[in-house]
């Protein structure tokens, strides 16, 4: 079983990376583009994702060394988890300042467009916050597996 849940934890940490890699670049370009006339809290969502975004990008990096200790980070991949999922919601929340349609309507996140892009955003958030979600639940359950087992010994 250590094997398989190593496998699981890099595949996971693997898509950590990716997700916040791109929701960096997308939000990153928002605010390279960002008309500086209106500061405030549209740009404070922004600087807030890019934030999570580029510090999951670096914990997925860190905890992607295969070592076993790597499982006993699940409390800080939940905290990363609920970070990404508070992000996902002011994502959601900003969507009603553009003209794009309802927030679940995924018709046109292909072209390329400021609400595809930001739907993309939102997309991959969400999935991130699942990614870090899954990690902590199989580092938790690893946890709790060896302390089951070197207590019955």
């Amino acid at each position: 079983m250590p094997v398989f849940s190593r496998l699981i934890s890099i595949i996971l940490r693997i898509g950590e990376i990716g997700c916040g890699a791109v929701v960096a670049g997308i939000i990153g370009n928002y605010l390279h583009e960002y008309n500086d006339t209106f500061v405030g809290w549209p740009q404070a969502r922004w600087i807030y994702t890019e934030v999570i975004a580029g510090l999951s990008i670096l914990l997925g990096l860190v905890w992607l060394i295969p070592f076993s200790s790597g499982f006993f980070s699940w409390p800080f991949d939940l905290v990363i988890s609920f970070a990404w999922f508070a992000a996902f919601g002011i994502l959601v929340d900003a969507i009603h300042n553009f003209n794009c349609g309802g927030v679940f309507h995924w018709g046109g996140i292909f072209h390329h467009t400021g609400c595809g892009r930001w739907k993309a955003s939102e997309a991959f958030g969400f999935i991130s916050a699942c990614l870090w979600l899954a990690s902590a639940l199989v580092g938790a359950y690893f946890t709790f597996r060896v302390r089951e087992v070197t207590t019955d010994r």
